[in-house]
């Protein structure tokens, strides 16, 4: 069996057009507060996120600190969380952190043409 390892996470931030402005701020806040890679700025639904979203890209080690303070500072925003382990479809289905409410993801594009 195969021993699989997070390489890094990502965090997606959903919004719709009502609260694209607290998402503008959650974002400059977390580009002020944590030296991480922040992904653009998507005022339509991307890969497999139903909504707008932007993503935040960190490593292992900011895991505990990033999702603390998300935790604190995400108001009424929706935030997906989940590893990168090299298997998408399970990364995104079935390792998943959700803060706020959950949302059903497009999964088929983690399958199609397989």
């Amino acid at each position: 069996m195969e021993t699989l390892q997070i390489k890094d996470w990502h965090a997606h931030v959903y919004f719709d057009t009502a609260s694209a402005e607290a998402a503008r701020a959650l974002r400059e806040k977390i580009e002020k507060k944590f030296t991480i890679e922040m992904g653009r700025f998507h005022e339509r639904p991307v890969g497999p996120h139903p909504r707008f979203s932007y993503q935040v890209a960190f490593k292992n080690e900011q895991f505990e600190p990033l999702l603390s303070w998300l935790t604190l500072n995400r108001g009424d925003l929706t935030v997906f969380i989940h590893p990168n382990t090299g298997h998408d479809l399970e990364d995104h289905r079935d390792r998943a952190i959700w803060m706020g409410r959950q949302e059903p993801l497009v999964l088929d594009i983690f399958t199609k043409g397989n």
